[in-house]
């Protein structure tokens, strides 16, 4: 088996590179929509074009449906060269990238129905807020969910609901616990909420939606989390779509952080403060300041690279992930964007007033960072998640 993977190493490793070459190529076409971005509260038509044309979209898709496969060590990356260049669409990527993982849990000929256009994408909103009952053939499905990331662009939406018998008593699981599914269906079922108002990452069109007792053929269902119905043998799917998430949300808030700091190195090079005996870029004090943010960025980096790295290659090798893998990714990921939400913050204050400008990159990479640090995986919480793990305390049933 591990020659197997080292064989599948050279072969996926320069197809990576190269799709990964690609999209950076293409990022002063993502810098140049910026403005229309935030206006439109979505992706432009143009990018989208561009973005699909590379496949963007696709690469957590499985092979079967020309996807890329690629590990979530390779999709953090993506998320990362994304987010330097615009956070609403490295988020877009991420978010994208997980629901996507959803095809290895359909019938190929159902998959082939909602992925097999060329720009297909699937988004759903977060939580399990519907209802699903039971009935011959399916569910009859209602519900509204929130924070649908790349809904603006999506074809297909999923609704992670409760599931009922028609007699509306709770259907469990083999376990003894309510089971839960994902329905999928077409966006045009469903009716969108215009209510994505927001100070950051407003390209994303994370809208929510409503579908009231709508017949969701059983084809189109899925427990995401149940690894007994994937049907695909591919590494990648089985990695839950949490840590999936986790990994390209944290390469999101690593890629604005970067470009905040090298907009912040740009500025310093030509700016003279106000009353300053010199320029920043000759000022000791910020020379200190900058080489402190290149330390702490690098450091985050470096952590959550490598541990994506080394969990990913074990993984690919042993088709096995081990509840300490789920700790490191999630101890890695979660510091990693609360120490980018800090490097952002600390380089909106060196700027000066020059950050407060709409035509300088600083307030917008301010306004996309907190968002980011906001949503659910960058939670506090998860630090004394992992740290009970670390005492033993709760470590086969700690939900990472």
């Amino acid at each position: 088996m591990a020659t197997a993977s080292v064989d599948r190493d050279k072969t996926e490793i320069p197809k990576f590179q190269k799709w990964l070459e690609k999209i950076k190529s293409i990022t002063p076409i993502i810098k140049a929509a910026h403005a229309d971005i935030d206006d439109q509260r979505c992706l432009t038509d143009n990018l989208l074009n561009k973005l699909h044309e590379l496949g963007v979209f696709r690469f957590s898709l499985p092979q079967e449906l020309n996807g890329g496969q690629f590990s979530p060590y390779q999709l953090s990356q993506v998320a990362e060269v994304l987010a330097k260049a615009d956070a609403s669409v490295g988020w877009c990527f991420g978010q994208g990238s997980g629901c996507a993982m959803s095809a290895a849990f359909l019938d190929p000929k159902t998959a082939k129905t909602i992925f097999g256009p060329k720009n297909s994408v699937l988004a759903w909103g977060a939580g399990i807020a519907g209802k699903a009952i039971k009935c011959d053939g399916g569910y009859m499905v209602s519900g509204t969910w929130q924070f649908a990331s790349g809904s603006g662009h999506a074809t297909w939406l999923g609704g992670h609901s409760k599931v009922f018998n028609s007699n509306g008593e709770p259907l469990l699981n083999t376990n003894g616990v309510q089971a839960d599914r994902t329905a999928l269906f077409q966006k045009v079922a469903a009716t969108i909420h215009d209510d994505w108002h927001v100070i950051g990452l407003k390209g994303t069109r994370s809208e929510s939606y409503t579908v009231t007792n709508l017949f969701v053929p059983e084809e189109l269902t899925l427990d995401r989390e149940n690894q007994d119905e994937c049907r695909s043998q591919a590494p990648l799917y089985i990695f839950p779509t949490t840590l999936v998430y986790a990994s390209c949300f944290s390469g999101v808030g690593l890629g604005i952080a970067r470009g905040a700091v090298d907009d912040l190195i740009d500025v310093a090079k030509t700016k003279t403060q106000r009353s300053a005996r010199s320029s920043m870029r000759e000022s000791p004090v910020f020379q200190t300041k900058v080489a402190e943010l290149e330390a702490q960025l690098s450091s985050a980096r470096a952590y959550q690279q490598s541990v994506l790295s080394r969990v990913s290659c074990s993984v690919f090798r042993t088709n096995e992930l081990l509840q300490n893998d789920r700790a490191e990714i999630r101890l890695a990921t979660t510091y990693a964007i609360n120490q980018a939400t800090d490097v952002v913050e600390k380089v909106y204050k060196l700027a000066g007033s020059t950050a407060i400008f709409e035509s300088r990159p600083f307030e917008r990479r301010f306004r996309d960072m907190h968002a980011v640090s906001q949503q659910m995986q960058a939670r506090q919480s998860h630090y004394e998640t992992v740290g009970r793990y670390i005492m033993d305390l709760d470590s086969e049933s700690v939900h990472m």
